[in-house]
């Protein structure tokens, strides 16, 4: 068995690797090749964590293990990622264990990966203006990914703390694209596309506040009563999701589906637009939603991806 510590992924990994890797598990799930199995995640009753596991296979590539990790709110107290993770990787022919990969830089990469897939199958090409709402730490993974999506002219965005859009600005300067702090009605009234990365239980982006044409990936909602928009955007929008069990379970479609404005049978998963099965955007005034729960299989795409390249030049520890 192999192991990929932490510390050798960040540079191994590049943005693009993930975003092949994520799009092709979404076209493998919606040709019914791939699938993730039941999601577990619990309050453990210490340090106000949420800890769990995701897993599935995928057919096709053939990727088949788990992440186990979760969320623990005091971790950048002492200076450590709030999200901690491990992906297990076993052989699909003999179920031994293949490989144990550090879960976190992995996470924040396939996270990205994911709006930005759905930025470019779902939002209009002539978007020019990116909105960011939250400036957290996966912030940044994904303004770095959506700038890559489209030739957007300007960022802007909106923290409920402003001090820490230094980040986002910091981004926007490396890349050199114009970025500006905004009220939430100018960001969605300026905004071609938004992201929106919370933690968040109540929602934040308001429906009057979006305009028609606009492409939103709602990607902080992934656990039962978190929100980032009024349901009511929804009802308005086409959705899309990269699994439709986890978006009316866990994820930012639970409110709306719970309150009959929107049926489980509107949600289309992005995998089917991918594969050609389904079709996407239809015209320049429709509001389109993606829905990012983040599904096991996202996270073992990325691993045997990193798993594959560290191998290759030799970062990857071999026992036995």
């Amino acid at each position: 068995m192999y192991i990929v510590p932490e510390a050798v992924i960040d540079g191994l990994l590049t943005r693009a690797d993930s975003f092949q890797a994520v799009e092709a598990v979404f076209a493998s799930m919606a040709r019914g090749a791939a699938r993730n199995f039941p999601v577990i995640r619990e309050a453990i009753g210490h340090a106000d964590a949420l800890y769990g596991f995701k897993s599935g296979f995928d057919r096709e590539s053939l990727a088949l293990g788990l992440k186990s990790g979760g969320f623990w709110p005091g971790n950048a107290e002492r200076g450590l990622t709030n999200h901690q993770s491990t992906i297990f990787l076993f052989d699909a022919d003999t179920g031994q264990i293949k490989a144990v990969i550090g879960g976190n830089l992995l996470t924040a990469l396939r996270t990205a990966a994911a709006s930005a897939v759905s930025i470019h199958h779902l939002a209009r090409p002539d978007a020019e203006v990116l909105g960011m709402i939250g400036a957290g730490h996966q912030s940044t993974f994904q303004m770095r990914a959506a700038l890559e999506q489209r030739k957007f002219r300007r960022v802007v965005a909106w923290n409920r703390e402003p001090s820490m859009l230094d980040r986002l600005a910091a981004v926007a300067e490396e890349v050199g694209v114009p970025f500006e702090s905004v009220t939430l009605d100018r960001l969605g009234a300026e905004a071609d596309v938004i992201v929106t990365i919370l933690s968040s239980f109540a929602p934040v982006l308001m429906s009057a506040q979006v305009r028609p044409g606009t492409h939103i990936a709602c990607m902080g909602t992934d656990t039962r009563g978190k929100q980032e928009v009024e349901p009511e955007l929804l009802a308005r929008a086409r959705l899309f999701t990269d699994e439709v069990a986890q978006a009316v379970s866990i994820g930012e479609c639970q409110h709306a589906v719970a309150q009959g404005l929107v049926s489980p049978e509107a949600i289309t998963p992005l995998g089917a637009v991918i594969a050609g099965q389904q079709p996407g955007r239809q015209d320049e005034t429709e509001i389109t939603l993606f829905d990012g729960t983040g599904v096991g299989l996202q996270d073992l795409a990325v691993a045997n991806a990193v798993l594959i390249k560290a191998i290759k030049n030799g970062s990857a520890i071999k026992l036995g």
